[in-house]
């Protein structure tokens, strides 16, 4: 018979913060809508011990337009994400994905005339 060897665990290293398949299909859902809308060109991803962070830009050579941020060690005190300013103030802050995204997504709303 086989022996089953375990996978090595590196109790030195730390969880990483990341965003779940869903939180992740509703952010690229709606930076592809921003992108169609010519708002937004480029974006980036950082994963840290405590935080998951997705910028959007205007232009690659910019600051972030925007940064949502899911800091999970905040989610029973002001929520888990943050929706945080191109000159780093935080513009809204919720336990909930959807909430955060909303400013954003009325951006995309147009009036239709007869």
């Amino acid at each position: 018979m086989s022996s089953v060897t375990p996978f090595p665990v590196r109790p030195d290293r730390k969880a990483v913060a990341t965003f779940d398949r869903v939180e992740l299909q509703r952010i690229l859902d709606l930076y592809g809508r921003m992108v169609a809308a010519g708002h937004w060109r480029d974006y980036a991803m950082q994963f840290a011990p405590d935080l998951a962070s997705f910028a959007a830009f205007r232009r690659t050579a910019e600051r972030p337009e925007i940064r949502i941020e899911k800091r999970p060690s905040l989610r029973l005190k002001q929520g888990a994400w943050a929706l945080v300013g191109e000159h780093g103030a935080v513009l809204k802050r919720g336990g909930d994905l959807g909430g955060i995204l909303a400013p954003l997504e009325r951006r995309l709303l147009r009036l239709v005339e007869d």
